[in-house]
């Protein structure tokens, strides 16, 4: 296995205030754990290297249906099943699956002024958290995941970096 190193990229400079500081670091935190699965080979791209099952594209799938849940109050029964990718599914079918669900929280969050106010909601009557809340739990989830990532995809093939 040769190792590949990507640029390291820095994190971003946002604006001065809370919401652009906290938006430009989910969306820093967004592109790299999708870069890490861009590219990545199959079969291994969907092979577990840890006894927990976890993989590059089960990643990417868990967070799609956590960008959706979260921002879009979809409804997840089991998320344990978030981890599973489809078998037909491929690494650009995901990518743009988790790059689609990330601009529709996007233009959600586009809408949202107050960082204390409910995340608003399709269906009225369903509790929503902060929009706060819920940014800094999808750094955190994300930041998470990322990382995981970033080992998984050097022990795939040696990329390193954001």
């Amino acid at each position: 296995m040769s190792t590949t190193h990507r640029r390291d990229t820095p994190p971003p400079r946002t604006g001065n205030d809370e919401a652009a500081t906290l938006r430009g670091f989910l969306d820093y935190l967004r592109t790299s754990i999708a870069g890490k699965v861009e590219g990545a080979p199959e079969p291994r791209v969907r092979t577990a290297a840890v006894p927990s099952g976890t993989h590059l594209l089960g990643l990417l799938t868990h967070l799609t249906h956590v960008e959706r849940a979260v921002f879009l109050g979809a409804e997840v029964r089991s998320w344990p099943a978030t981890f599973r990718a489809a078998p037909q599914d491929g690494v650009a079918e995901i990518v743009a699956r988790y790059r689609e669900a990330v601009d529709d929280a996007n233009r959600v969050l586009d809408t949202c002024t107050d960082l204390g106010a409910p995340l608003p909601r399709p269906r009225p009557g369903r509790p929503a958290p902060s929009v706060r809340w819920a940014l800094t739990h999808m750094i955190e989830e994300t930041g998470r995941h990322a990382g995981h990532a970033d080992i998984l995809r050097e022990l795939i093939d040696g990329t390193t970096g954001r």
